[in-house]
């Protein structure tokens, strides 16, 4: 049985509210009509995201202190912004994937958006696939816990060895795979990742950037769900968290696109963050770290990581001139 705070009626208003979200996401952020996303408007759809995510976790407090009492209901809510803090800061790492693709494939600025907006809707889908077997797994086999420890564990390790390493994408199995499997144009044909040459149906360069953007998503799933699962085991915590997080993506691509560069010591922060989760997994028997505790370590890690970064990028920046 998952243990859980949510009603059944909860489940039903967020999805709701997630897809009413995404249709004013997809209007607001261009519609059917391909163009460049601006920083300004990319910047304010962040701000839209965060408050929002901050506005419903006020509201399940305000709504849990009335039904279950304010001990649960801060617990509750300190989970929620934990994990959405781990989600939100992992999902950087996304970025600076897309970005590696986009370039790799010159996608034109104009098109990534519906790349990017088929590839929140596909990430949403598999999310709740993998936070429903992995809340179910958690519960009938609480061990699983310490292998998620001691994957995050090797994961962090992984990402700070390979931190300023680049991915030989053309190696790519998936990429290889799907060249052989289907016929594809040489030439990007505006937004279409399919069009008809001579009554025979081919595939453009954009279909093989969604594919991309799919999997790579999906790894990254397998590295953030267990990630939020040393905060809490309650399937609405990590499903809400983890989709307030991934509908910000978009906007936070096009928020950072153009200064990836002077984040590149994140990446070292990530990889101490996931290394951190781990740990707590793997001790919890012996130590518990409360969650707010939690919060300030990893906000102390990506904090210093980012002001790193920023330092040392303007270092760079004063000795060029």
């Amino acid at each position: 049985m998952l243990h859980t705070v949510a009603q059944p009626w909860m489940w039903v208003a967020f999805i709701g509210f997630v897809l009413t979200m995404l249709a004013v996401d997809v209007f607001a952020l261009g519609g059917s009509r391909a163009h460049k996303v601006s920083v300004r408007e990319a910047a304010a759809w962040s701000v839209v995201w965060v408050s929002l995510a901050l506005a419903f976790d006020f509201g399940l407090w305000i709504y849990l202190t009335e039904t279950v009492g304010r001990e649960i209901a801060t617990a509750k809510a300190m989970e929620f912004l934990t994990g959405y803090v781990i989600e939100k800061s992992l999902s950087v790492d996304n970025v600076f994937v897309f970005l590696l693709i986009f370039g790799h494939f010159a996608v034109p600025a104009q098109h990534q958006r519906k790349v990017l907006l088929y590839g929140v809707l596909g990430a949403i889908v598999m999310r709740i696939v993998m936070i429903l077997a992995g809340s179910w797994v958690v519960t009938q086999f609480a061990w699983v816990l310490y292998l998620f420890g001691i994957f995050l564990l090797i994961t962090g390790f992984r990402m700070l060895v390979s931190a300023e390493q680049e991915p030989d994408l053309e190696a790519n199995p998936v990429l290889k795979f799907a060249k052989k499997l289907l016929p594809f144009t040489k030439e990007f044909h505006q937004e279409k990742f399919s069009i008809k040459i001579n009554g025979k149906l081919f595939f453009t360069p954009l279909l093989l950037v969604l594919i991309l953007i799919e999997v790579s998503d999906v790894i990254f799933a397998v590295d953030s769900i267990p990630a939020i699962f040393a905060v809490t085991t309650d399937p609405f915590i990590v499903f809400t968290s983890n989709i307030f997080a991934i509908m910000g993506l978009r906007a936070l691509y096009f928020l950072l696109a153009d200064m990836a560069d002077r984040f590149h010591l994140l990446k070292f922060g990530l990889a101490f963050v996931l290394m951190f989760v781990g740990i707590k997994m793997l001790i919890v028997e012996w130590m518990h770290i409360p969650t707010g505790i939690s919060l300030m370590v990893i906000g102390s890690i990506l904090g210093s990581s980012v002001i790193a970064s920023l330092f040392v990028t303007r270092k760079k920046g004063a000795t060029k001139h």
